[in-house]
């Protein structure tokens, strides 16, 4: 849990496979210590990807759309987690980027010092992997595993 509450910069390849292979307070991560995603058979899906589904909608959509698919405004994040690992979307999401010529101007602004954002950037990185990789379909997860034990005041911590 607390690894969804702090800004964490593990090296490891790009996304790659995404089966988990730990938990630690309902949180999964991969054989490369990222974080990931677990749906069951029935469609059920881990907290995290249904918490960060809840926090990228109030996040993320207004500029990259709906479900992570792109805007006219800005790029599909369900595209650029193909290419991006954990530690390259943190350092975007902290630090911003900008891709600006002739043709176009994309900047993401730096949301390090928005901890509605960084408290829950784990949560979001995990959903957005469920959905690049499309383990998790457009629209809210409706069938989720319960919110963990400590996850409220892990929260309640991060945000002051």
């Amino acid at each position: 849990m607390a690894a969804v509450l702090t800004i964490g910069f593990a090296h490891a390849d790009k996304p790659g496979d995404p089966t988990a292979v730990s938990s630690d307070g309902g949180e999964y991560r991969d054989k490369n210590g990222q974080p990931t995603y677990k749906v069951d058979k029935d469609g059920k899906v881990d907290f995290y990807s249904y918490i960060g589904y809840v926090r990228y909608t109030a996040n993320c959509m207004h500029c990259h759309g709906p479900d992570g698919l792109g805007s006219t405004y800005a790029p599909s994040l369900v595209n650029s987690l193909k290419s991006l690992d954990y530690t390259d979307v943190m350092t975007i999401v902290a630090s911003g980027k900008k891709d600006v010529n002739q043709s176009s101007q994309l900047v993401m602004p730096a949301l390090g010092e928005d901890k509605n954002v960084m408290c829950f950037i784990d949560a979001i990185y995990i959903y957005l992997r469920a959905r690049s990789d499309g383990a998790i379909d457009r629209g809210r997860p409706m069938n989720h595993e319960p919110k963990p034990k400590g996850y409220s005041d892990a929260e309640d911590s991060c945000l002051g």
